[in-house]
Protein backbone atom coordinates (compact mmCIF):
# COMPACT_ATOMS: atom_id res chain seq x y z
CA UNK A 1 0.00 0.00 0.00
CA UNK A 2 1.35 3.45 -0.95
CA UNK A 3 2.01 5.90 1.86
CA UNK A 4 -0.71 8.44 1.04
CA UNK A 5 -4.26 9.55 1.87
CA UNK A 6 -6.77 10.01 -0.96
CA UNK A 7 -10.00 10.91 0.88
CA UNK A 8 -10.72 12.25 4.33
CA UNK A 9 -14.38 11.61 5.13
CA UNK A 10 -16.26 13.27 7.96
CA UNK A 11 -19.76 12.11 8.94
CA UNK A 12 -21.93 15.20 9.40
CA UNK A 13 -25.33 15.55 11.05
CA UNK A 14 -26.65 18.35 8.83
CA UNK A 15 -25.18 18.46 5.34
CA UNK A 16 -26.95 21.73 4.51
CA UNK A 17 -25.39 23.42 7.56
CA UNK A 18 -21.98 22.06 6.59
CA UNK A 19 -22.45 23.34 3.04
CA UNK A 20 -23.43 26.78 4.31
CA UNK A 21 -20.36 26.86 6.56
CA UNK A 22 -17.75 25.64 4.07
CA UNK A 23 -19.16 27.11 0.83
CA UNK A 24 -20.92 30.31 1.87
CA UNK A 25 -18.89 31.01 5.00
CA UNK A 26 -15.35 29.93 4.09
CA UNK A 27 -15.70 30.41 0.34
CA UNK A 28 -14.75 26.86 -0.65
CA UNK A 29 -15.85 25.42 -4.01
CA UNK A 30 -17.41 21.96 -4.08
CA UNK A 31 -15.96 19.47 -6.53
CA UNK A 32 -18.94 17.12 -6.25
CA UNK A 33 -22.30 17.42 -4.56
CA UNK A 34 -25.10 14.90 -4.21
CA UNK A 35 -27.86 16.81 -2.35
CA UNK A 36 -28.69 15.25 1.00
CA UNK A 37 -25.89 12.72 0.71
CA UNK A 38 -22.35 14.04 0.18
CA UNK A 39 -20.33 17.17 -0.47
CA UNK A 40 -16.72 16.86 -1.69
CA UNK A 41 -13.91 19.40 -1.87
CA UNK A 42 -10.56 18.94 -3.57
CA UNK A 43 -8.17 20.08 -0.85
CA UNK A 44 -4.89 19.09 -2.51
CA UNK A 45 -3.67 17.73 -5.81
CA UNK A 46 -4.81 14.20 -5.03
CA UNK A 47 -6.74 14.63 -1.77
CA UNK A 48 -10.49 15.12 -1.31
CA UNK A 49 -12.34 16.15 1.85
CA UNK A 50 -15.72 14.44 1.83
CA UNK A 51 -18.58 15.55 4.07
CA UNK A 52 -20.98 12.62 4.20
CA UNK A 53 -24.49 12.73 5.61
CA UNK A 54 -24.44 10.73 8.84
CA UNK A 55 -27.34 8.43 7.86
CA UNK A 56 -25.59 7.46 4.61
CA UNK A 57 -22.31 7.03 6.48
CA UNK A 58 -23.97 4.71 9.00
CA UNK A 59 -25.71 2.68 6.29
CA UNK A 60 -22.39 1.92 4.60
CA UNK A 61 -19.99 1.74 7.53
CA UNK A 62 -22.43 -0.09 9.81
CA UNK A 63 -22.08 1.95 12.97
CA UNK A 64 -23.17 5.44 13.85
CA UNK A 65 -20.28 7.76 14.69
CA UNK A 66 -19.62 8.40 18.36
CA UNK A 67 -20.88 11.78 19.46
CA UNK A 68 -20.13 13.85 22.51
CA UNK A 69 -16.97 15.72 23.32
CA UNK A 70 -14.37 16.76 20.79
CA UNK A 71 -13.68 14.25 18.00
CA UNK A 72 -10.18 12.82 18.56
CA UNK A 73 -8.61 14.31 15.44
CA UNK A 74 -7.79 17.65 13.92
CA UNK A 75 -7.57 18.86 10.37
CA UNK A 76 -4.90 21.46 9.69
CA UNK A 77 -4.71 24.39 7.31
CA UNK A 78 -1.23 25.87 7.13
CA UNK A 79 -0.64 29.47 6.09
CA UNK A 80 2.47 31.49 5.30
CA UNK A 81 2.32 33.98 8.19
CA UNK A 82 0.92 34.60 11.67
CA UNK A 83 -1.34 37.27 10.12
CA UNK A 84 -2.77 34.56 7.87
CA UNK A 85 -3.74 32.59 10.97
CA UNK A 86 -5.58 35.61 12.35
CA UNK A 87 -7.39 36.20 9.03
CA UNK A 88 -8.52 32.57 8.72
CA UNK A 89 -9.77 32.43 12.30
CA UNK A 90 -11.73 35.64 11.78
CA UNK A 91 -13.25 34.21 8.60
CA UNK A 92 -14.27 31.07 10.51
CA UNK A 93 -15.78 33.21 13.26
CA UNK A 94 -17.75 35.21 10.67
CA UNK A 95 -18.85 31.97 8.97
CA UNK A 96 -20.39 30.85 12.27
CA UNK A 97 -17.77 28.46 13.63
CA UNK A 98 -19.14 26.98 16.84
CA UNK A 99 -15.84 27.55 18.64
CA UNK A 100 -12.92 29.75 17.76
CA UNK A 101 -9.94 29.70 20.09
CA UNK A 102 -7.51 32.55 20.41
CA UNK A 103 -4.32 31.94 18.46
CA UNK A 104 -1.10 31.53 20.39
CA UNK A 105 2.65 31.37 19.93
CA UNK A 106 3.64 27.72 20.38
CA UNK A 107 6.77 26.43 22.11
CA UNK A 108 7.92 24.79 18.86
CA UNK A 109 8.12 28.20 17.14
CA UNK A 110 4.78 28.32 15.36
CA UNK A 111 1.59 30.31 15.77
CA UNK A 112 -1.72 28.45 15.74
CA UNK A 113 -5.39 28.65 16.63
CA UNK A 114 -8.39 26.37 16.31
CA UNK A 115 -11.99 26.56 15.17
CA UNK A 116 -14.81 24.02 15.05
CA UNK A 117 -17.06 23.33 12.07
CA UNK A 118 -20.82 22.75 12.56
CA UNK A 119 -20.20 19.16 13.71
CA UNK A 120 -17.43 20.08 16.13
CA UNK A 121 -14.53 18.88 13.97
CA UNK A 122 -11.52 20.94 14.99
CA UNK A 123 -9.48 22.75 12.36
CA UNK A 124 -6.05 23.99 13.28
CA UNK A 125 -4.92 27.08 11.41
CA UNK A 126 -1.15 27.18 11.64
CA UNK A 127 1.89 29.15 10.71
CA UNK A 128 4.70 26.60 10.97
CA UNK A 129 8.07 28.15 10.12
CA UNK A 130 9.79 24.74 10.09
CA UNK A 131 10.75 22.87 6.96
CA UNK A 132 7.83 20.44 7.06
CA UNK A 133 5.35 23.27 7.69
CA UNK A 134 6.69 25.26 4.77
CA UNK A 135 6.68 22.20 2.50
CA UNK A 136 2.87 21.96 2.56
CA UNK A 137 2.17 25.53 1.49
CA UNK A 138 0.83 26.12 -2.03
Amino acid sequence: MDQRVSFITLAVRDLAASQAFYVSGLGWEAELQVPGEVLMFRVADKVVLSLWDEAHFTAEVGTAPARGGIPPLTLAHNVASPEGVDRCLEQARTAGASHVGEPAEREWGGYTGYFADPDGFRWEVAFNPGEIGQSVLP
